[in-house]
């Protein structure tokens, strides 16, 4: 398969799954709700390109407002 089957939608895809398997794959934690977080970021912009995939955007946009409130508190 060429880079020319994949669709720009298809790449964020991508991105949003890499980043969240390789979040989970950290021992600290901060990292790990930062990455995890940009993975999230990645899978609402993805759901909007998919054309308001309101599963994939509820879901990832809750992870992201529950990571950025943990991260929060860290810095507490």
């Amino acid at each position: 398969m060429t880079m020319e089957n994949f669709s720009l939608t298809d790449l964020m895809g991508y991105l949003a799954s890499l980043l969240l398997m390789t979040s989970f794959l950290m021992k600290d934690l901060k990292r790990l709700r930062l990455v995890n977080s940009t993975g999230c970021l990645c899978f609402v912009v993805y759901g909007f390109m998919l054309g308001m995939a309101w599963p994939i955007i509820i879901t990832n946009g809750f992870i992201l407002l529950v990571n950025i409130w943990h991260l929060s508190q860290i810095k507490k």
